[in-house]
């Protein structure tokens, strides 16, 4: 232990030096922290064992043998779609506001205290997921994509008047969404029904509470939601759109097919993969459903001078006194990966956001008839960007050469 050194890092984040440590045991009444142990915890389930704990390090030698183990990351080229692009982040906003401990060192906002350039730019993130989904209002973030799915599911629940017990989750969603909303709806004993919504939805003659659909697929193709989405509504359950931001530039938007809440991830608005995570996630819907909306919501105030002032016009209760009325779990936000996003928005404008989208559409087209051309077949012909070749009994060659390029693909099944 490195005692009486201001600057080195164990002395300002480790906890109390061995002399503080002596001094305190001093004062409770006990020779070393084995006997506190001994004393306070119940024998049945005190650890007798030695920790396996090397010996503390320096600042220094912490950070060569962080920097030793990275080394052995091998970063290959990653396409697996599921909501995780590469994304390139414009070297503006990576040293303003990434790299800008100004922006990255403040924790998820929830107090009404916020900054008001902090409250500015999620009021602006808003803006852009509204703008994007056409619906009429939009919180300031969520985790992830699979969170804010579960949490819109969550939303139909508290709506819900009829008593259902069953959800609708379409198959062409991505499975780690599937897995979420399976394990926030389980405490609840809710029945999910997992299948196709051109055949499936329509076999269910009960209620539901809500029904799930994804825009695009999982595997990438686009199919109309229209009539899946009145399907849901004639079973008095709530339409949830999977959505993704950058296609929805050139699709028609979610309130247009008349769901009643859109989701998913801004990872694609300029946010690195990280190894995946963390992703901020966007959450729209109708304006009469607000009070029931997850997260907190930004709007525009006038202070005491009659200035323009931003605040949190809505927030979840999780924190506060009124817990069992709380609208979503603790720490439903992502607040940096957020005010990213819109600045990259802000950054490349309408017409920007469509003219990457157009090229990134061109590109996949390119590569479905390059992939055409050598006999393969591909899933669908209607997609953004994910294309899904039907490789068969060559899927594993396939996949394991790729792999040994230095090159992620999404091997979905061994038949295909």
């Amino acid at each position: 232990m490195i005692d009486n050194n201001s600057k080195e890092f164990i002395y300002r984040h480790i906890g109390p030096t061995e002399a503080e440590q002596e001094i305190m045991l001093k004062e409770v009444g006990y020779n070393s922290l084995e006997d506190l142990m001994k004393n306070t915890v119940p024998e049945k389930i005190l650890l007798k064992d030695e920790l396996k704990i090397d010996e503390p390090l320096s600042e220094n030698d912490a950070l060569k043998k962080l920097k030793t183990i990275s080394k052995q990351n091998k970063i290959f080229r990653n396409f697996i779609g599921m909501g995780y692009y590469n994304s390139f982040t414009p070297n503006v906003i990576l040293r303003n506001i990434l790299e800008n401990p100004g922006w990255y060192t403040s924790y998820t906002p929830y107090q009404p205290e916020v900054a008001q350039g902090r409250l500015e730019m999620l009021l602006n993130f808003q803006q852009l997921i509204i703008d994007l989904t056409g619906m009429d209002i939009a919180n300031a973030s969520l985790l992830d994509e699979a969170t804010a799915a579960a949490e819109a599911v969550g939303l139909s629940q508290r709506l819900d008047k009829n008593n259902s017990k069953k959800i609708f989750i379409s198959s062409s969603c991505n499975p780690q969404t599937i897995d979420l909303i399976k394990t926030r709806t389980e405490p609840f004993g809710l029945e999910l029904i997992i299948g196709n919504e051109k055949s499936d939805l329509q076999n269910i003659s009960e209620n539901i509470v809500c029904g799930v659909l994804s825009y695009p697929g999982t595997l990438g193709d686009i199919q109309d939601p229209s009539e899946s989405i009145s399907q849901i509504h004639k079973k008095n359950g709530k339409a949830i759109l999977v959505c993704d931001l950058l296609a929805l530039t050139r699709l028609k938007t979610p309130a247009e097919l008349g769901a009643d809440i859109a989701v998913g991830s801004a990872q694609r608005f300029g946010i690195p993969m990280g190894y995946g995570g963390p992703h901020a996630a966007f959450f729209a819907t109708k304006e009469e459903f607000k009070r029931s909306m997850p997260g907190r919501i930004i709007g525009v105030s006038v202070d005491r001078h009659g200035k323009k002032a931003y605040r949190l016009s809505l927030q979840t209760r999780e924190q506060h006194i009124r817990r069992d009325k709380a609208t979503s779990n603790i720490c439903t936000a992502q607040a940096l990966l957020a005010i990213i996003s819109a600045a990259f928005a802000m950054y490349h404008g309408p017409k920007g956001l469509l003219k990457i989208a157009n090229r990134t559409s061109s590109l996949a087209k390119l590569f479905a008839d390059g992939i055409k051309k050598t006999g393969f077949k591909i899933l669908s012909d209607h997609f953004f960007d994910t294309v899904t070749i039907v490789t068969k009994n060559k899927t594993k060659e396939i996949y394991q050469k790729a792999q040994s390029e230095g090159i992620n693909l999404r091997k979905v099944d061994e038949a295909k």
